[in-house]
């Protein structure tokens, strides 16, 4: 299995210096010891498209591109457009795999009832980007999220349900997972024969914490109750060969120090 680390959060500080937090957490992770990197789509808006700049950033620090990320809108031709777009741009670069996620809600409440035609809309868009990636010979990931309308366990089986297995895999994050009450083992288990990409956060149990916005629960690796090594041992067990993407939305000290942790935890306890 590759391990990677995910970027958006190194380019969320300084709104005119893209390109040189993009280079900072290149240098950041690779000084750590990843193998390959994931980022959201909007990278290629901060490059002007320019995917040789990316590349030789990419090998100056001798990292991969192994991901894009897709955030979709309300507007399901607008979201096409936008995968042709990222698909080219990955061409160029390398990349396999193109996350899709839902709409994310930030206004009260976080909880609302299963919306199955909002899952069914976009389980059509998966379908097509799906079919779009897998001609570019890239995989399509779709990624359950919180404050969206594909988190809980019946939510996955739905979208799961109305995609070709052939054109969408499912991005499973245990942290998501966690958070929408599942099992995180079970659900690795569960959902083994669906897998195209994984995401790898840990969360905190305290409830109590932070309950306006939950995924300020979130924690580098091994600093909650997330169970990793049954995780690993599913993956293992099931011939899961892909990516374990380390992501983390909120930093207890800073991004480095949150990146360091994880990859330690990762050696030490898996041995990766």
């Amino acid at each position: 299995m590759k391990v990677a680390y995910t970027g958006w959060t190194w380019l969320i500080n300084h709104k005119d210096n893209y390109k040189w937090e993009f280079e900072q957490f290149l240098k950041e992770v690779s000084d750590i010891g990843y193998e390959a990197v994931e980022n959201f789509a909007f990278i290629t808006r901060y490059f002007d498209n320019n995917a040789d700049e990316v590349n030789a950033l990419l090998q100056k620090y001798r990292l991969e591109l192994v991901n894009l990320y897709e955030h979709f809108t309300e507007d399901g031709e607008a979201d096409y457009q936008s995968a042709l777009g990222y698909v080219d741009f990955m061409k160029r670069t390398g990349a396999t795999y193109l996350n899709l996620q839902g709409v994310m809600w930030s206004d009260a409440p976080n909880d609302r009832p299963t919306d199955p035609e909002k899952i069914l809309d976009y389980a059509a868009r998966c379908n097509r980007i799906g079919r779009l990636c897998k001609e570019n010979g890239m995989v399509a990931c779709f990624h359950p999220h919180a404050n969206t309308p594909v988190f809980r366990e019946n939510e996955i089986d739905l979208l799961m349900e109305n995609t070709d297995p052939g054109l969408v895999t499912l991005c499973l994050d245990t942290a998501h997972t966690t958070l929408a009450g599942m099992d995180a083992v079970q659900a690795f288990r569960k959902f083994a024969p669906r897998l195209g990409y994984v995401h790898l956060k840990d969360v905190d149990p305290d409830t109590s914490v932070s309950p306006e916005w939950p995924m300020n629960r979130f924690l580098p690796l091994g600093l909650g109750t997330v169970d990793f090594k049954g995780i690993y041992k599913v993956l293992r067990e099931a011939g899961y060969d892909g990516v374990l993407c380390v992501e983390l939305d909120k930093q207890p000290v800073c991004n480095y120090k949150s990146a360091l942790v994880s990859r330690e935890y990762l050696h030490n306890a898996l041995h990766l």
